[in-house]
């Protein structure tokens, strides 16, 4: 096939022409699937047909194919569903940025169908992973117990304001 059409030649005579070499050449003898029956595809469209096999056989993940957009909006409901099961409030807080990061960098180069992608609010998602993770009970009770005016250690005056007062 790496010789190029002849001039006078029609496309359709070139091409069975080429296919008549092949024959004889015998590359299409052994062929995988030679002599059995084409799948019957029904109604389908060859191409959604074709593209769903090639999907299934490569083990590639549909939402590969989304355009950025529906692929961003996908991501924002997979984290909504992921968080209450993360690890920490930190791991939560930086999976948010990341996503809005994503969102914002295609904001800027929009690319794919005008499809508007809201960025991820940063306290819903941390209030749904403390939803799913309440406060430890020895903590609470300890603060109970101490009493309402005790919030915690005693705040320490910065050090240029001790050396100030002499203190």
């Amino acid at each position: 096939m790496t010789e190029r059409k002849p001039q006078g030649m029609s496309w359709t005579s070139w091409i069975d022409q080429q296919i008549d070499e092949a024959k004889e050449r015998g590359a299409f003898d052994n062929l995988a699937g030679a002599g059995q029956p084409l799948p019957d595809r029904g109604d389908e469209d060859f191409g959604q047909s074709w593209l769903r096999q090639w999907v299934q056989r490569e083990g590639v993940s549909i939402d590969e194919m989304l355009p950025p957009p529906l692929k961003l909006r996908k991501q924002r409901e997979l984290l909504a569903q992921q968080a209450p099961g993360m690890r920490s409030e930190q791991d939560v807080r930086d999976a948010v940025a990341a996503l809005n990061q994503a969102i914002m960098d295609w904001r800027r180069i929009p690319v794919g169908p005008p499809i508007f992608v809201p960025l991820v609010n940063e306290d819903e998602m941390v209030g749904r992973w403390r939803d799913a993770h309440p406060a430890t009970p020895s903590a609470s009770a300890d603060a109970e117990q101490a009493g309402p005016g005790a919030a915690g250690p005693p705040a320490r005056r910065a050090w240029w304001r001790r050396r100030l007062r002499g203190g």
